[in-house]
């Protein structure tokens, strides 16, 4: 953050960065590990026999909830939003992140294409920092018959004067108890596939406190985010506001809407790495095994390094990404930086989901057996949470597919590839390296505009690789940039046949092994 905003912009965002840490370890933590035995629960009614369609948690919920609402995430600008996300992600997804990154897709798409009035209305509440009296927002795009495919949907809106009835079924719904939804839906006699698709303000409740117009049958049973409410989700003339224009309501959801939580995304990715590294290298410190602290191990020693590479890459090309959010909320981004933005914030989101799985695996292995243990570590809850983050607003293949007809769509090959050199500094070594793999990865990405998707997948992982050497490398992390090339970058690098490798690993970890 001093380097993205400088040593007066950091002084002011430190104090409440600091006292939310603090909130995350000895609230939020705490909490997770109760909700993580009792998730939450549906009430279809209340005592009286009244449909409620109410999800009720543990105590402990909204005790968590209310320290992540009084940092002002919510309404926070968009470094100081990364930096509190990527704290609270420390706790694993802890059924708050979530709400929170929805709660940010649907206030952009407010503030961006909402009405004057649905502004007014709609979003003082979403940015109330009181936990009980605010507002949370939630996504349902997903339908059973389509998933990622949007333009499948079925889920219909009818006009009713100046709103819309809001009909059929949603099968993915986090954050089940929202108080905001906005939902895709297609208007009656609107075209197939996603020109067709409107985007919808759905309140939770009608005036007279009533549920509007929604049944949730049941509520899914996860492999991770177990402390979030997801549902099936079915809406019978539900009561809806267009925002924006009906027929761009596809370009909101995607290009607002779920490119917001992408960008979140990726935060709670590398907020995910980072707990996982401080435990296993505080586990290794002080772990012996044969006589000898395991962190003196060679193997444990580059395990832990490649963790600790992993999550600074994984942060420097997120942060590079925050940048780009922030020109766009400012109002000072060109349309380069847009198609930048497009590009990247997708490309992003699958390099990171994917590293931070792989991260907290080898974190696993650091406490061995330990890492296993429920009440030992927190390492299960991260592994069974990034897990699912993978799955989160896109597969992998659904967002590599998306880079590459953005990438011919918009003409953006060679923007892409001088944006990626531009973080490059001048000189030898590991940046003339970067250099000389992006000169061989740009003709194989022209042969994938060309012919095709194959092997893109592929190529999407270089070149984000190649953005994170940069930032690493301009960033001043050098040792950091030395390993991640090579690991990354560096066509058939033997590590046996490098007589600097140990001495690397040795300066990536520092002094984080030191005993004390």
């Amino acid at each position: 953050l001093r380097i993205r905003l400088g040593d007066d912009g950091l002084h002011a965002l430190e104090p409440g960065l600091r006292a939310f840490g603090e909130a995350v370890a000895m609230v939020v933590e705490p909490a997770v590990q109760t909700l993580e035995l009792h998730p939450p629960s549906l009430e279809p009614a209340d005592p009286l026999g009244r449909e409620s369609q109410r999800v009720t948690f543990d105590p402990e919920y909204a005790r968590a909830g209310r320290a992540v609402c009084a940092s002002g995430i919510a309404a926070a600008p968009a470094f100081e939003q990364a930096a509190l996300l990527y704290l609270l992600a420390h706790a694993g997804e802890a059924g708050h992140a979530c709400p929170v990154v929805c709660t940010a897709g649907l206030t952009r798409a407010l503030r961006q294409h909402g009405s004057p009035e649905l502004q007014e209305r709609f979003l003082p509440p979403l940015l109330e920092p009181d936990y009980d009296r605010c507002h949370r927002g939630a996504q349902f795009l997903t339908e059973v018959q389509g998933g990622s495919d949007v333009g499948a949907n079925r889920v219909e809106a009818v006009p009713e004067g100046d709103v819309w009835r809001i009909s059929g079924e949603k099968w993915f719904c986090s954050v089940a108890d929202a108080d905001q939804f906005l939902v895709t839906a297609r208007a009656r006699g609107a075209p197939a596939g996603t020109r067709g698709i409107g985007c919808f303000l759905v309140p939770r409740r009608l005036p007279d406190g009533t549920a509007n117009g929604f049944r949730i049958r049941r509520l899914k049973d996860k492999l991770g985010t177990r402390a979030l409410a997801t549902g099936e989700i079915e809406f019978t003339g539900a009561l809806g506001h267009a925002i924006g224009a009906v027929e761009d309501g596809f370009r909101i959801a995607a290009g607002v809407v779920l490119n917001t939580s992408r960008w979140l995304n990726a935060l709670g990715s590398t907020g995910l790495m980072r707990r996982a590294y401080l435990e296993a290298a505080s586990f290794s410190r002080f772990r012996t095994a044969f006589g000898r602290r395991i962190a003196d191990y060679p193997l444990v020693r580059e395990n832990l390094a490649v963790m600790k590479v992993e999550e600074q890459a994984a942060l420097a090309s997120t942060l590079e990404l925050t940048a780009l959010i922030d020109a766009i909320d400012t109002g000072t981004a060109d349309s380069e930086d847009r198609a930048w933005h497009r590009i990247l914030v997708n490309a992003n989101k699958f390099v990171t989901s994917l590293a931070a799985t792989s991260c907290v695996r080898r974190g696993i292995e650091a406490l061995g057996g330990n890492g296993t243990i429920e009440d030992f570590s927190p390492l299960p809850r991260l592994y069974r949470d990034a897990i699912v983050f993978e799955s989160w607003e896109g597969t992998h293949n659904i967002l590599c597919d998306q880079v590459l007809r953005d990438l011919g769509r918009l003409d953006a090959l060679d923007l892409v590839l001088e944006r990626v050199r531009r973080r490059l500094p001048p000189g030898d070594g590991e940046a003339a390296a970067v250099a000389e793999a992006l000169d061989g990865l740009a003709p194989r990405l022209r042969r994938s505009l060309a012919e095709g998707p194959l092997h893109f997948r592929r190529q999407l992982d270089l070149l984000v690789r190649a953005l994170q050497a940069g930032c690493l490398l301009a960033d001043g992390e050098a040792a950091a940039a030395a390993l991640h090339v090579r690991r990354h970058l560096v066509s058939g690098y033997d590590p046996e046949a490098d007589a600097d490798y140990a001495d690397l690993v040795d300066e990536v970890i520092g002094a984080d092994l030191k005993s004390g």
